[in-house]
Order: C-alpha cells, then structure tokens, then sequence
C-alpha cells in the first residue's frame, strides 16, 4: 500500500490537503469513461459535470459511511494559492459498496475553473466515525476551505483513500 502513496506524495497533495494516511479503502472516480488517476490531465469542459464516485466494500461488506471531499490546493493560481483550498464538493453519508449519488450532498458540485495554470483537483475519503453526520453544516464560503479543519470539526477518522487530477484552462478558439 505503501506505494500508492507515492504519487500523493510527489503531486503534493500530502501535505497541501491531508497529511500521511494509510489508504484502507479502494474508491474510483470516472468523468464519463475516464477513471481519474493521480496526475492525470482532464480538461474543465470534460469535467463540468458531476463525476462517478464509487467507493468499493471489501468482502464481506460492512455498514460503514464516508464523506467525500473535493478541492482545488491551487486557486487562484499554484504559484500564489491565496485561497487554497477552493471547495468543488461535499458529500456526506455514502454507504460502503456504492456510490456517491447516495449520500447526502452537503456542498453542491463545482466543476473545474482554473483561471491560470495547472490546477490539482483532488478528491479525498474519509470513512465516518458517526453513522449519520447530522450535526454537520456546510462551510460558510468555498475559499479557503480547509479539508483537515473540516475533518477535524466533524470528527472525521484520518483519510482512507484519495486521488487527484490536473485540469488547466482551455484555449478557446475565436472567431473573427
């Protein structure tokens, strides 16, 4: 397991996002049929709407619930992150063993926007301590949110699984 934290490590998610975790869940996130891998590149236009979040249960199944958070570390710009993190999406609630379109959506999606530069979007888990996160209220801004805050207000267990992607503004064609 070990290994898979490499490209977190290298990509920086740890230390901007979460610090060190031990992954302890396999979860996958496709935009249409592209399954987001760390570092790959999605363009924002490929990524407008909201992604397919699966979160898989090891065998047997257990009645475990997660929270699902997405983040920009790189907003305005990653060279001067002044908002770091920019909120995309919470999602709260979402049984082992299925998908994200079954929790409860705490923070509305927000699909990629990255004004200048190369953006890291990054998704992370957290499995629930609570079965229910009734208590739980959304941010009061999406700017400099941040995701160990949040999971520590909550009384979130460390991470158990995350995974990230790079989007950069497209060029758009003009026609004269």
């Amino acid at each position: 397991m070990a290994r898979s934290m490499e490209p977190l490590v290298v990509g920086r998610v740890i230390g901007d996002v979460v610090d060190m975790f031990t992954p302890a869940t396999e979860m996958t996130v496709h935009y249409g049929t592209k399954q987001v891998a760390n570092g790959c590149e999605i363009k924002p236009s490929a990524s407008a709407d909201k992604p397919s979040v699966q979160i898989h249960a090891p065998a047997p199944a257990s009645s475990n619930l997660y929270t699902l958070v997405m983040v920009d570390p790189d907003a305005p710009s990653p060279s001067e992150p002044r908002y770091r993190e920019w909120l995309h999406w919470i999602v709260v609630d979402i049984p082992e063993g299925s998908d994200a379109t079954k929790g409860k959506e705490l923070v509305a999606y927000m699909g990629p926007q990255p004004p200048t530069g190369i953006h890291r979007y990054v998704f992370v888990l957290f499995n629930q301590k609570g079965k229910v996160m009734a208590g739980c209220r959304p941010p009061d801004a999406r700017s400099n949110f941040s995701t160990r805050r949040f999971a520590a207000d909550n009384g979130l267990q460390p991470p158990v699984a995350a995974v990230y992607f790079n989007s950069q503004k497209e060029v758009t064609v003009r026609k004269r």
